[in-house]
């Protein structure tokens, strides 16, 4: 017992920079309490006394906002930071090294007394405020993403995020371990966005190409909007307007109502798109920079264009946009 509990302290100091001294976690840590409280009360629930189980329970619910059925099983190693709200039901099954946020809850969906909880893995993160319903699976190394809802079994080594939770990402087993970086986690449902916004827009390419291609047998049959023109202020206008058909997936608003187009120059059919972005990193800077090549290109008279990321950092929506003059 005492080298569990040994084990135990030594997980938290592994898993909670925070953590100062062994009395300040011996004190002061609810999640470690409750996973003392619980190897008792489950003690008792084996011994067959199921109500003196359900009472220490009971007592560590009280005292740690943790609740955990006796009945569920814990692997070796399982550190609770924060705690409060953590919920874990009766036939539960955890692996060793795993690490769980507050607000988590491994909750069943059948009324039936059967098996009805999920069943985790080892080295599995779990992120503030999931929820892992029914008896499914979440294999060894994977990671859930706070706020999700998982109903469907995680492979090992995947990384779930969403409502409902969807595979984001494969690791390698390698590379599998108990940190989540929680600032970093990959988007599965702006991915696909992004796929289809670039597919569409070079189904729009093409589109225009063969409209470029029918002007030249009979220019009469173009629509007037993509006729040439011989004006830089009316090509610059044009091109701000095409690029209001390009839509930055993150934000659900186009590039220049955002306020992410700074500038366009026009030097005969030469055309420079200064642009700002987001964020310093911004994950859509590759999409968002081809999309505007491939708008600006698609338009008549335009050879060559040049897509300039400026320092400067981003302001917000912008209430009004400048009208171009053309450089």
């Amino acid at each position: 017992m005492f080298r569990y509990m040994r084990e135990d302290i030594e997980t938290v100091f592994a898993k909670d920079p925070a953590a100062r001294t062994v009395w300040e976690v011996i004190c002061c840590y609810p999640g470690l309490h409750a996973i003392w409280l619980h190897r008792l009360a489950h003690f008792l629930w084996q011994k067959g006394f199921h109500f003196l189980g359900r009472l220490v329970s009971h007592f560590n619910r009280l005292l740690t906002g943790v609740e955990i059925h006796p009945g569920a099983r814990i692997g070796r190693r399982l550190f609770i930071d924060h705690g409060m709200g953590v919920v874990i039901g009766e036939t539960a099954e955890i692996g060793d090294d795993v690490l769980m946020y507050q607000g988590v809850v491994l909750g069943g969906t059948s009324l039936e007394k059967t098996k009805r909880h999920p069943t985790i893995g080892n080295r599995v993160v779990i992120g503030a405020g999931a929820t892992v319903l029914g008896p499914i699976s979440v294999g060894d190394g994977a990671q859930i993403g706070a706020g999700s809802v998982v109903i469907r079994s995680v492979p090992p080594g995947a990384t779930a995020v969403g409502v409902p939770a969807h595979i984001a990402g494969q690791r390698e087993a390698t590379k599998l371990g108990a940190d989540l970086e929680h600032g970093n986690l990959p988007d599965p449902v702006l991915k696909a966005l992004s796929a289809t916004l670039a597919r569409t827009s070079r189904l729009e390419e093409r589109v225009l190409e063969l409209e470029k291609a029918l002007a030249r047998l009979a220019p009469n049959m173009m629509p007037a909007r993509h006729r040439p023109s011989l004006v830089s202020e009316d090509l610059a206008r044009r091109i701000r307007e095409a690029l209001q058909e390009i839509i930055d997936p993150g934000a659900g608003i186009n590039v220049v109502e955002l306020g992410l187009i700074r500038d366009i120059e026009v030097k005969d059919k030469e055309v420079e798109v200064r642009m700002v972005l987001t964020t310093s990193e911004c994950p859509m800077v590759e999409y968002l920079t081809d999309q505007i090549r491939r708008k600006v290109k698609s338009l008549n008279g335009i050879e060559n264009v040049e897509v300039t990321l400026l320092p400067e950092p981003w302001q917000g929506v912008r209430k009004s946009v400048p009208q171009d003059n053309g450089g």
